[in-house]
């Protein structure tokens, strides 16, 4: 630093008391103020606040770069997904206005752009989102349930009525109601009027409860679940069920015709091998003289029917013969495979199917009512295979239960068909999805 001392002592021993020698002291002395106001201290903070500045504006941009990296790694993992574009662009426009950026690298950054907007869905990404979609928990239904009032149910051959305490029919529901939730005569129910909705008067909100009712009060009603429809078209009939049981009515075993014409519709259709319940009351005068007049179908199963296949000899053995088969990329590694079919004759075919896989089939009962023997089953096998189009619709519940909880790979086989259960144990043993449906799933094919 500049040592004004000795100037600032000659400057005041020489001055005067008169006005000149005065005014010549004071602006001496200014001068050497502003000496020392020039001091170089003084231009190192300046240099140091630029530093400081460079710096600040280096680490924002290095943020910008990485954020910028970040997003485009997430593009890559899902391609074409819309919310990955929209963030990597949001990101790369955000690097543009960084100091030097654009100027340096405009062109590279621009075909950047266009690459990330141009980035399509890959047929791997679409799966991969149909099955973090069908692996996601469907939201519950939200209901009012204080707004619910109690009725008690009256079941019909098709649907239900709900009576008040008076004894009197308030609303009539239909059979997709009463179905999924098994209602059955003196089931006390909380329903709740919905006008918005053309199929039904009311909305069933939660079954609260269970009286025994005279059975003067109602009329009786009987059922056959599980029929199977049997014959060509314009001829199809039901004499048994999937259990082989006949039908019966009043001791004796009647065929139930059934005009298949009746009953098609854009999502419900008859054919041969079509899995129905049947319902008629018990004092219909009509049973006597013909029980077709009485009996109803209550109740079709969606399920995905086999192909019949023609009376050719030899598209039987091509269909039997494991040789002309196309063979699945899967090893099981004889893992126990348990096969929800119940006393089929086709179980023999789907147990081959398994050894094929070098696993060990065990079969398993799927019309056994008991939870505890049902459970016996499953806790010790590896895999599950429940063919839904022969097991009994009160045990499914109970399979898919017990899978889940002894950690059993599951999938559902939605007919008998060699193919539609060879890819539902390929499914299970791949984690791909338990239901097939409308998705679209690669079955790897062994080379």
């Amino acid at each position: 630093m500049f040592d004004y001392r000795n100037n600032l002592k000659r400057i005041l021993m020489k001055t005067d008391g008169d006005d000149k020698s005065l005014k010549n002291s004071l602006v001496a002395i200014k001068t050497i103020i502003n000496m020392v106001d020039e001091n170089p201290d003084s231009s190192k903070d300046n240099s140091n606040k630029v530093k400081s500045k460079k710096i600040a504006q280096q680490n924002h941009a290095n943020k910008e770069v990485r954020n910028l990296i970040l997003q485009l790694a997430n593009l890559i993992e899902n391609p074409g997904d819309k919310n990955a574009k929209n963030a990597s662009l949001s990101a790369l426009h955000k690097l543009t206005f960084e100091p030097g950026v654009g100027k340096n690298y405009g062109n590279a950054l621009g075909k950047l752009d266009q690459a990330i907007q141009k980035s399509t869905p890959t047929s791997e990404a679409v799966n991969k989102k149909i099955f973090e979609d069908a692996m996601k928990p469907k939201e519950k239904i939200k209901r009012d349930y204080r707004k619910g009032r109690r009725y008690t149910v009256i079941r019909l051959v098709s649907g239900a009525d709900l009576i008040n305490d008076n004894g009197d029919t308030v609303y009539t529901v239909k059979e997709s109601q009463v179905h999924p939730l098994n209602l059955k005569t003196g089931d006390i129910v909380e329903a709740l009027e919905d006008k918005t909705n053309p199929n039904y008067e009311a909305e069933i909100l939660r079954v609260v409860g269970f009286r025994k009712m005279r059975k003067r009060d109602y009329d009786e009603v009987e059922e056959f679940k599980y029929g199977v429809v049997q014959g060509d078209t314009g001829s199809f009939a039901i004499t048994r069920n999937i259990r082989g049981e006949k039908l019966k009515i009043r001791g004796k075993s009647v065929v139930i015709p059934v005009d298949s014409s009746y009953y098609q519709g854009e999502n419900i259709h008859i054919e041969d091998g079509s899995i129905v319940d049947l319902a008629w009351y018990s004092g219909d005068v009509r049973l006597k003289k013909n029980p077709a007049d009485a009996v109803q179908i209550r109740w079709i199963y969606q399920t995905e029917q086999p192909r019949r296949v023609q009376n050719t000899k030899k598209k039987k053995e091509k269909t039997n013969s494991e040789e002309g088969l196309t063979k699945l990329d899967m090893d099981l590694h004889y893992q126990r495979v348990g096969i929800a079919i119940g006393d089929n004759q086709n179980e023999a075919m789907l147990e081959s199917i398994v050894t094929r896989y070098n696993g060990i089939p065990i079969p398993i009962d799927a019309f056994e009512g008991k939870k505890k023997v049902m459970e016996k089953q499953i806790k010790d096998l590896d895999i599950v295979i429940l063919v839904t189009a022969f097991a009994a619709h009160d045990s499914t519940w109970n399979i898919r239960e017990f899978s889940s909880k002894y950690g059993a790979k599951f999938a559902v086989s939605s007919s008998k068909g060699y193919q539609s259960f060879e890819r539902a144990l390929y499914r299970a043993e791949n984690g791909l999805p338990a239901y097939e449906g409308n998705q679209t799933i690669e079955y790897k094919v062994q080379s």
